[in-house]
């Protein structure tokens, strides 16, 4: 059997998935997820003030 080398087109679903997976395979991922599930809304601020760590790594985790 031959394998095509033109590129697959992913479903949208299989790419949110993916992206989640991402964020949870790092620990302050993890921490903000945990932390915004139980709020309507959150000032990056709070998240550095109560995780205690820098807001540059809460921004790119946010990114995400």
């Amino acid at each position: 059997m031959r394998r095509s080398l033109e590129p697959k087109a992913y479903k949208k679903d299989i790419k949110v998935l993916a992206n989640f997976a991402k964020a949870l395979g790092h620990p302050s991922g993890v921490s903000i997820l945990v932390n915004l599930e139980n709020q309507s809304y959150c000032f990056i601020r709070d998240l550095v003030g109560v995780l205690a760590i820098s807001q540059s790594t809460v921004s790119h985790h946010l990114k995400e």
